[in-house]
């Protein structure tokens, strides 16, 4: 999986984001690393955070010797508020008020609706929706109240407003964020912050690839073959995306979503809709035993 985060070539040489102080939630591992790791080597100073201190704390060492930046590892359930806040006063202590957020944090699987208990359903809103309000409004107000210039950005999906079948939760938490998004981009903008999401398309990440595409369904449809470009992408081409929304050169940018899939969600609304396809009953009870496996190894 790994081999996808060099797949493409950096777009800034520059250290663009020379001095900011970024933070990127669920910054501890795929997408949200390898975005860190491009902004520090933009030159910003990076605050790492998740539930795993420990995953977080060897994440932050690889990125300062990859880099020689500076990234602050702090375990937070973004699912908290109050943990938001002592997140957010603990990088204050350390690098300051921060510049910018990544509302990266998220959680999904893929199952029939029917089959969800009503806190699988809240343990993917929580993680996504409420996770990305409860760290946009605190730094928001902080922002605010010091009269702060500052931006965020949201990693949502192309399904935020298409739908999709058998990610049903993740659909309705992504649609609340982006609708966040453009929301706040407009009552916020008086105040010098600018709020811009990305909606990615196949991007492989170790763990969070295979809950979404277990073998019993990549050995079926490889997913690259439902984008036109027929690849899937590398974490430097979302990373080139995301650095560019942060830095001065998307200053006039604000309320919008930009999609990064290779032409996917073009050739079919629904990322999962071919779910239909393949899966049988007895495929489904054998997934459900496979994710609680891997839940049970993880806990």
């Amino acid at each position: 999986m790994e081999k996808n985060n060099t797949g493409a070539a950096p777009m800034f040489t520059d250290r663009i984001l020379n001095g900011r102080c970024i933070i990127v939630t669920g910054g501890g591992t795929g997408l949200g690393k390898s975005m860190a790791r491009y902004f520090m080597q933009l030159g910003a100073r990076v605050v790492i955070t998740s539930r795993k201190l420990e995953v977080l704390e060897t994440a932050a060492r690889e990125l300062m010797e990859e880099t020689g930046g500076e990234a602050l590892a702090l375990a937070c359930d973004v699912r908290h508020y109050d943990q938001v806040e002592h997140m957010l006063a603990l990088c204050e202590e350390k690098f300051g008020l921060p510049d910018a957020l990544v509302n990266n944090a998220a959680g999904n699987f893929i199952s029939p609706t029917e089959r969800l208990s009503h806190r699988a359903f809240d343990a993917v809103v929580d993680i996504v929706l409420r996770g990305s309000y409860n760290c946009t409004l605190a730094c928001g107000k902080k922002w605010i109240a010091a009269k702060k210039p500052a931006n965020i950005l949201s990693i949502v999906t192309t399904y935020a407003w298409t739908g999709s079948a058998y990610v049903v939760p993740s659909a309705c938490a992504k649609a609340g964020v982006l609708a966040l998004t453009r929301s706040l981009a407009v009552e916020w903008a008086k105040y010098g912050i600018r709020l811009n999401a990305i909606a990615p398309g196949p991007f492989p990440t170790k763990g969070a690839w295979d809950r979404l595409f277990p073998p019993q369904f990549a050995d079926m449809i490889k997913p690259e073959m439902r984008v036109p470009l027929k690849r899937v992408g590398h974490h430097q081409e979302l990373a080139n995306l995301a650095a560019f929304l942060i830095s001065d050169f998307s200053a006039y940018i604000t309320g919008d979503v930009i999609t990064i899939d290779g032409g996917e969600w073009l050739m079919g609304a629904g990322q999962f809709n071919w779910v239909d396809m393949v899966a049988t009953p007895d495929m489904w009870d054998e997934l459900e035993k496979t994710i609680r496996a891997a839940n049970e190894k993880k806990s």
